[in-house]
């Protein structure tokens, strides 16, 4: 059997603190800013394969010359 510290009125010793670390942690990792990531909705819109913007095939990832442009042109097709 587990052997825990127990305060006098039967709580556990240090359980607050656990809690507490666990909640900070949760919290940390929801808020922490994440990589944008592809959506195939553009693949979906273009017509185009995700490799056309992405080094990967697959997309996700580092953009090709045409993709970089693709962004910055509001992830429009350059003349639309």
């Amino acid at each position: 059997m587990l052997d825990v510290n127990r305060r006098k009125d039967g709580s556990i010793a240090g359980a607050s603190t656990v809690a507490m670390a666990t909640l900070m942690a949760a919290t940390t990792l929801i808020l922490l800013p994440r990589k944008a990531a592809a959506t195939p909705v553009f693949a979906q819109q273009t017509g185009l394969p995700c490799g056309q913007c992405h080094e990967n095939p697959a997309g996700g990832g580092k953009l090709k010359e045409f993709g970089q442009k693709f962004q910055a042109n509001g992830n429009k097709l350059p003349g639309k």
